[in-house]
């Protein structure tokens, strides 16, 4: 096993010290209010350009995580449509800062709907995007319509969708919280995706299946701490940590006594 790459969420305030700071190979950052249908802004005073140039000085690398608003899968148009709009603007704008891959959560359909329409929906949404950056999918962890829950969610969306080159971001609290078995994690998502191209490292609060997706600092949690770097090994994938920022420092030296 090569070298992981450790990060983290940082906030908009100075991304790129904030990394160096903490030692990090690469951020995570939104472009925007996570519940904002707004467009794209950069935190540079140079704008794109300048973060894009700053991360490059710097060699770290970034990853863009779309609004929590997204939903794509929504047979609603009032959420459909622009939830569309938005993830393109959102991929334009990574692509403008050199963003090596963008996030997005599956997303949910409505209560009486077939489960196949969005994943029929996610589809033609990955057809008519222009995937200027990698575009990753993110398991989610709570909703009984949701699209990337539970294990037969994951599936049935990746039967539909596989062959488009999106990518699959597997979050460990996200799982736990889902219901999903933690001891053979990354090893299960192998073997639905075929790929796993992000890891969202995080411990979590709440108890296995209960649907809440409350991130804890890694052993703090309610996840066993062997089967969160067991994933992380199998998975072979760069880890974001999206831990609570006061003990994000302690998370990232654990991580890296661990794996390196």
């Amino acid at each position: 096993m090569a070298k992981l790459a450790i990060g983290a969420h940082v906030g908009l305030e100075n991304p790129i010290e904030h990394a160096i700071s903490m030692g990090l190979d690469h951020i995570q950052i939104f472009l925007g209010a996570p519940q904002s249908w707004k467009a794209a802004e950069f935190p540079h005073p140079d704008g794109a350009e300048g973060l894009k140039a700053a991360a490059i000085a710097a060699g770290i690398d970034i990853y863009v995580h779309t609004r929590y608003i997204i939903n794509v899968a929504t047979s609603n148009n009032k959420v459909r449509i622009p939830s569309r709009k938005i993830l393109q603007g959102d991929v334009i704008a990574a692509a403008a800062i050199g963003a090596k891959a963008v996030i997005v959560h599956g997303g949910h359909v409505m209560e009486g709907d077939d489960p196949q329409l969005g994943a029929d929906n996610w589809l033609k949404a990955l057809t008519q995007l222009d995937m200027h950056v990698p575009v990753l999918i993110e398991n989610t962890a709570g909703g009984s319509h949701a699209m990337a829950r539970r294990l037969e969610a994951i599936s049935r969306l990746w039967d539909t969708v596989g062959h488009t080159g999106v990518g699959f971001c597997l979050d460990t609290c996200h799982a736990h919280a889902g219901g999903i078995d933690m001891s053979n994690l990354a090893e299960t998502i192998l073997g639905i995706t075929g790929r796993i191209d992000l890891i969202h490292c995080n411990d979590s609060r709440d108890a296995f299946d209960s649907g809440a997706d409350r991130h804890a600092n890694l052993g703090q949690g309610n996840i066993a701490m062997e089967d969160i770097l067991n994933c992380l090994k199998i998975a072979n994938a760069p880890i974001v940590l999206e831990t609570p920022s006061d003990g994000v420092g302690a998370d990232v030296a654990t991580l890296r006594s661990a794996l390196n």
